[in-house]
């Protein structure tokens, strides 16, 4: 009896300390999966903000050949004609191919020239860019890209981006593909610079204060993930949301109780200010 007794308390202690220790890894992991998928789509985000509005820099407009190749004319191309789709055509000197996007619900969409250049791999030029979705094809005759990003109603962080059809205002669940799941919250607000001589100034809004998406000179992306792993949380467990409020974790039901919620914040400035047609 006292052996038996030994062994049942040796197989408690085993028991406790394994179920410690799992619960140890379970955070632990839960808490490396949020970094990454932060990480991804924080990089994601600058990948198109920080091309929006890019051109291409045609290396031949005309048809005289210099003696010298450094001395051959170039220029950039401000506008681009879709051959099959007037949807996909690029105009630098039209914002709303730029940057746009709606307050609520939440809607972010970026474009960008869908440039060519010389690569090994091909006789002819390739284009190096892709929109958020990998696309398009380089057999595609699209002329600009565009990334349309959202928050959907079973917390996944979706894109849409050509060739597909343009998504619905506001998008729908079934729009696009999802590229992160377990969001809390996704907000984006702008750094709009009004040109007033004599007073330049650079104010933070959200898209219903975007008078002149001409004026956008950087974008904010925030994001709130939240983990899949349940822990005990006690009272005062905070986390500071998008719109700066602090958030009890302990309090929160459904889905998100007794999760680990992390923020992300960002800022990315915009290539295409500055261009003519675009600010002034």
């Amino acid at each position: 009896m006292v052996g038996v007794a030994i062994g049942l308390l040796v197989v408690a202690v085993a028991m406790g300390a394994l179920m410690v220790s799992r619960g140890v890894s379970g955070t632990v992991s839960d808490a490396s999966g949020i970094q990454q998928q932060g990480a991804y789509a924080m990089r994601l985000f600058g990948q198109q903000l920080r091309q929006a509005g890019s051109l291409r820099m045609n290396r031949n407009p005309g048809t005289i050949v210099a003696a010298d190749l450094y001395l051959a004319p170039v220029a950039f191309e401000t506008k681009a004609t879709s051959a099959s789709s007037p949807l996909y055509d690029f105009d630098a000197t039209k914002p709303e191919q730029v940057i746009s996007g709606a307050a609520a619900s939440v809607t972010l969409a970026v474009g960008y020239r869908r440039y060519t250049e010389p690569t090994f791999l091909s006789t002819t030029d390739q284009s190096p860019s892709r929109n958020c979705l990998g696309g398009p094809a380089d057999t595609s005759d699209h002329e600009r890209l565009e990334s349309t990003f959202w928050l959907s109603s079973k917390s996944e962080l979706r894109c849409a981006g050509n060739p597909a059809t343009a998504v619905s205002s506001p998008p729908t669940d079934g729009e696009g593909q999802p590229i992160l799941q377990n969001v809390a919250n996704f907000q984006v607000r702008y750094l709009v610079q009004n040109n007033t001589p004599g007073n330049l100034t650079v104010t933070q809004t959200d898209a219903s204060g975007v008078a002149n998406w001409a004026q956008v000179q950087a974008v904010e992306v925030c994001l709130v993930l939240y983990g899949s792993e349940a822990m005990d949380l006690p009272a005062g467990s905070n986390y500071t949301d998008c719109d700066g409020t602090a958030v009890d974790m302990s309090t929160l039901a459904g889905v998100r109780a007794r999760r680990m919620h992390v923020a992300f914040r960002n800022i990315f400035q915009l290539r295409s200010q500055g261009l003519i047609g675009t600010v002034l």
